[in-house]
């Protein structure tokens, strides 16, 4: 496999855990295809546009990349009324888009959370940019846009690969949180993957002592990536 451009960044404060510091592994392969891909995944490796990354960091393990077993997977009772909220949520997958409708999701998305967890005070051009940033790529992305009463309420991006499907990013109204979009997004690429009839969904790392990663762990059974890069039966 093509190694390409490969660098390790320098130690900092982790964005999850903040008693710990983390540091992160980057490469470019300009000729990555999905099969390479998926290939670097299952050595806990992530992709956000151009950019490879996975974590090294030099005390901590917390970071696993998670995957769910999409044949056996059932939905718990909290999951189960997700479903049934969002039963007029309506998908659409397509090719990415960026428009006035999908910036003002995100900025009101990030909005939004900065006013509740701290996050930077979001402007146009950095979401131009973050948008771009992820779509642009070495293969295609897949865009999967949500709507109720035809009205965006959510942005979900996605690699199709060939035995699932992996999130990469999603943002979604404020104004809808009620309706636990984000869980609805996981349950949807559930739904998908067994009407292609794949077996997997990947959902990044999990982290099970932080908040905003831990959630993942809930979509069982489930499999997390071990160092040494094998998959193993989680949580049942």
């Amino acid at each position: 496999m093509e190694k390409g451009l490969s660098y390790i960044a320098q130690p900092s404060q982790c964005h999850y855990l903040l008693d710990q510091e983390w540091q992160l592994e980057y490469r470019i392969i300009p000729t990555l295809d999905s099969q390479m891909y998926l290939e670097l995944l299952n050595q806990g490796w992530r992709r956000f546009g151009w950019m490879l990354f996975r974590p090294r960091c030099a005390s901590c393990q917390a970071c696993q990349p998670i995957r769910v077993l999409v044949d056996t997977f059932h939905p718990d009772r909290s999951q189960r009324r997700v479903q049934k909220s969002n039963s007029n949520t309506h998908l659409v997958i397509g090719p990415p888009e960026i428009d006035a409708a999908r910036l003002d999701v995100y900025y009101r998305h990030h909005q939004h959370h900065a006013e509740t967890k701290g996050w930077p005070a979001p402007n146009l051009d950095d979401a131009v940019s973050h948008i771009a940033s992820i779509v642009d790529g070495p293969f295609p992305v897949q865009e999967w846009a949500y709507y109720i009463d035809g009205q965006l309420v959510a942005i979900s991006y996605v690699d199709a690969l060939a035995d699932g499907y992996s999130g990469i990013y999603f943002y979604h109204d404020p104004d809808f949180r009620k309706l636990s979009l984000g869980n609805w997004i996981c349950l949807s690429m559930i739904e998908q993957a067994k009407l292609d009839g794949l077996p997997y969904i990947y959902l990044g790392y999990y982290i099970k002592d932080c908040r905003s990663m831990e959630y993942k762990g809930k979509f069982a059974p489930n499999q997390v990536l071990t160092p040494d890069g094998a998959w193993i039966n989680y949580l049942e």
